[in-house]
């Protein structure tokens, strides 16, 4: 079930307006400072830029727009300090959360995020809480077309160094260790794959199912609600989402 919970999304995306894309681009270029400030402007010599782009990439962000954060972050003027915070909790029935967030005000951040557990039939735990039952990995997804052959790209991305090859209903998951990731992206990118996920994330070691139906709409309310926060990036978490 590798990466399944993102290509849920990707999926419910499809036949609606993304109104979120604009959001989606925003989130995206405060990663992209973050990555410039820490590393530099060169993606060739700052690995977290280069997963930034290849994610911002992902996503269908313009390059220009690509551009114009890079050249931001890196210009002179006084710029916002974002720090990368982690929280960790609780939904509904234990399903383990865990919430990845670029903020520059930590004090209007942490009581949102809480909130949102709060209200959602969860709890905000501690550092730590939820954290060891995921792992940290490379992700790379290829959409099921027609012209995929399934076999070829398997053997590619293991050839490449992949560890792991999942084929779903909606694509193709490559898994890699997190220093492999721009190795494996490189080598499948040179033999024209394109990818609809890209980045390192957090994948579950192991799942839980909800069958209560207030569960289960606290749980998407809860990821709806964190998602919709400007200062939260990604959010990750081991519900096994219902295939509908």
């Amino acid at each position: 079930m590798s990466g399944h919970s993102k290509w849920n999304n990707i999926k419910n995306k499809k036949g609606k307006e993304d109104a979120k894309r604009g959001k989606v681009f925003t989130k995206i270029a405060r990663y992209i400072t973050v990555a410039v400030k820490e590393g530099g402007p060169d993606p060739e010599y700052n690995a977290q830029l280069k997963a930034a782009i290849d994610k911002a990439k992902a996503e269908n962000m313009p390059n220009d727009n690509i551009e114009r954060a890079i050249k931001k972050a890196a210009g002179d003027g006084e710029q916002d300090n974002f720090e990368e915070i982690t929280y960790e909790g609780y939904g509904p029935s234990g399903v383990a959360v865990m919430v990845k967030c670029l903020t520059d005000n930590r004090n209007r951040t942490a009581p949102d995020v809480r909130h949102a557990f709060d209200k959602n039939g969860g709890n905000m735990g501690n550092s730590g809480c939820v954290s060891f039952l995921f792992d940290n990995v490379g992700q790379l997804g290829i959409a099921m077309e027609d012209s995929i052959d399934v076999d070829e790209v398997t053997l590619d991305a293991i050839d490449a160094g992949a560890e792991d090859v999942q084929v779903l209903e909606e694509g193709i998951d490559i898994i890699t260790a997190p220093e492999d990731y721009h190795k494996v992206h490189k080598a499948l990118s040179e033999k024209g794959y394109e990818f609809v996920i890209s980045e390192i994330t957090y994948k579950p070691q192991t799942t839980t199912a909800l069958t209560d139906e207030q569960d289960i709409k606290f749980m998407n309310r809860l990821i709806e609600q964190l998602e919709d926060n400007d200062d939260v990036q990604e959010v990750y978490h081991n519900w096994e989402e219902s295939e509908e």
